[in-house]
């Protein structure tokens, strides 16, 4: 049998334990409830950061696609407008060319003669009507603002001509080798004829380029002034009074009446 201070013994070892096995579930339950708890906090804190990854990763994602679409509405446009550059360019190259043939075919039709003697029938039935004079820049075969605006206001009168011829002469200062000179004459009579057959329809079998750069001067070269004067084309209106168009029967036929010395008078100043 036990003795009182046995069972006592043994009581208080039993109570001891029954307390460290307390303590040791508590400390248990303790921790289980800070796991819990810390991985609720965790999940509390870590899933907006994920959404808003996911987010972001969805946002990057559709970013890149409207880019893509930019990218290939953008090629696609840039290639629209090539092609579009090309047609344009091919448009005007051919309007170029075809322009280029015009003028080169009116320039062949151009009558170019040493005078109105053996070309123009019944010549002494065309009175000149108008005449005008343009001058260019030193060694130019450009016009000027001031002799377009001159041709202007002569081609005004060409309105109500039924029959009529241009009969052009012109020439150079005496500046340089008498064979670039003529060509330079050939070209700014060319300038003239060109800006009257295209800007108001005059038919090229009307220009007769009479002794054109065959040194004809109006001035004296020894000044500034007086081959400035020399750098010129003179434009006269001669129209047939009796109506009848002498001037193309004259080449198809061959039936020519020479003119009387001074008939077309020099243009003035």
């Amino acid at each position: 049998m036990l003795s009182g201070n046995g069972v006592k013994s043994k009581m208080t070892n039993t109570g001891k334990m029954t307390l460290q096995t307390v303590s040791a579930l508590g400390a248990l339950s303790l921790l289980l409830v800070t796991g819990c708890t810390t991985k609720n906090y965790v999940r509390s804190q870590t899933t907006p950061v994920i959404q808003k990854t996911n987010e972001l990763d969805d946002a990057v994602a559709t970013n890149n696609r409207n880019l893509h679409d930019v990218d290939q509405r953008a090629q696609a446009g840039i290639t629209q407008a090539q092609n579009s550059a090309n047609q344009a360019q091919q448009s005007a190259q051919s309007a170029g060319s075809a322009a280029s043939h015009a003028q080169q075919s009116a320039q062949e039709a151009v009558n170019r003669v040493d005078s109105l003697s053996g070309v123009v029938a019944n010549l002494d039935n065309y009175k000149q009507v108008a005449d005008v004079q343009v001058n260019f820049g030193f060694d130019k075969a450009d016009l000027t603002r001031s002799a377009k605006q001159k041709l202007d206001a002569f081609a005004g009168q060409l309105n109500g001509q039924k029959t009529y011829i241009l009969a052009l002469t012109g020439g150079t200062d005496s500046t340089g080798p008498a064979d670039y000179n003529y060509a330079l004459s050939q070209r700014r009579a060319e300038a003239v004829v060109q800006y009257l057959a295209s800007k108001y329809n005059v038919p090229p079998h009307r220009f007769y380029l009479i002794g054109i750069g065959k040194d004809k001067a109006v001035a004296s070269n020894s000044t500034p002034s007086g081959r400035a004067k020399n750098r010129r084309v003179e434009v006269q209106l001669l129209s047939n009074m009796s109506g009848s168009n002498d001037s193309q029967t004259a080449q198809a036929s061959g039936t020519v009446k020479l003119p009387q010395e001074g008939q077309v008078n020099s243009p003035q100043e």
